[in-house]
């Protein structure tokens, strides 16, 4: 057995991480920067280790404990290439195990129950458990993928913004915000764009839902976009029999509306966060009982 558990849900824009005991007690909550392992990994790895050491610090526990305990670690990217075999080799704990961030919202919210998740924050991802197995769709990433994402959002805005500006389509009261923020300039506007991480653009989607619930058109338009493409996902998770939909993350409150009213009926408070299911996994791995397949 390892001396504790670390739960580390590493978002797009914070990673949070928890260290619990070996019977599941939470000690310590801990929180850094953003965790992209694809776009930042030495950033990420970075965050990732900073916010184990703060939950060990606030649980009054000496941080370097953290090199005798197992962690799980749930992350955008996981699923992609090598970037969570990379990420998994460099972390300097006893144990470490690198998951998508999909499996461990699934296992916070659904807990052993059968059910469909969606998790909307910097990124986006979903899963579904039927019968004990597992489906993960999504999270490839904020260039060609994570739609309804906060990330994405951003990206939408700043490009009606620049047809606007070119006047294809009409301007609102959003496209002059985000026009004036760049002094009305378009080339700041794209340099912003290329030199930006999928976090510099999540940073729009508090206003976009702001201004569709004023009634922007442009803000409406980027809202009913990204509601249609989580109705659609969600429709390709779903089986008859399904009761259970929890939507998780930073923008699911602000969806709940948005959604067709046949998914409006299935959506259920998650039982817990992503942050507790990685502590679920991470406390099966530290007394080496190993359950990564939620």
């Amino acid at each position: 057995m390892t001396q504790f558990a670390i739960g580390i849900d590493g978002g797009g824009t914070s990673c949070r991480a928890a260290v619990a005991d070996e019977k599941g007690n939470m000690l310590g909550i801990g929180k850094a920067g953003a965790a992209n392992i694809m776009s930042d990994p030495q950033g990420a790895l970075a965050n990732i280790v900073a916010s184990a050491r703060d939950a060990f610090s606030n649980a009054g526990l000496d941080p370097e404990a953290l090199r005798s305990s197992a962690v799980v670690l749930g992350a955008a990217g996981a699923n992609i290439g090598a970037y969570g075999a990379r990420i998994q080799e460099a972390l300097p704990f006893a144990k470490s195990r690198v998951v998508t961030d999909s499996l461990i919202a699934l296992q916070g919210a659904l807990g052993r129950s059968d059910g469909v998740v969606g998790a909307f924050g910097t990124g986006s991802v979903y899963g579904a458990r039927r019968n004990g197995e597992v489906k993960e769709i999504g999270g490839w990433g904020f260039v060609v993928g994570d739609q309804s994402s906060g990330a994405r959002l951003g990206r939408d805005l700043l490009e009606l913004a620049l047809l606007a500006h070119d006047g294809v389509c009409s301007a609102t009261d959003i496209t002059r915000i985000v026009m004036d923020e760049f002094a009305g300039d378009p080339q700041k506007v794209v340099e912003f764009a290329h030199i930006s991480k999928p976090r510099d653009f999540a940073r729009y989607a508090p206003m976009i839902f702001d201004q569709a619930r004023l009634g922007d058109a442009v803000a409406v338009q980027i809202v009913q976009r990204a509601a249609r493409d989580i109705d659609q996902s969600l429709d390709a998770l779903l089986w008859p029999e399904c009761k259970t939909v929890c939507l998780l993350g930073g923008l699911a409150g602000a969806y709940r509306a948005w959604l067709r009213p046949d998914h409006q009926a299935l959506l259920a408070e998650p039982k817990a966060d992503a942050l507790q299911g990685a502590v679920s996994f991470a406390i099966d791995l530290a007394g080496n009982g190993e359950r990564l397949h939620a």
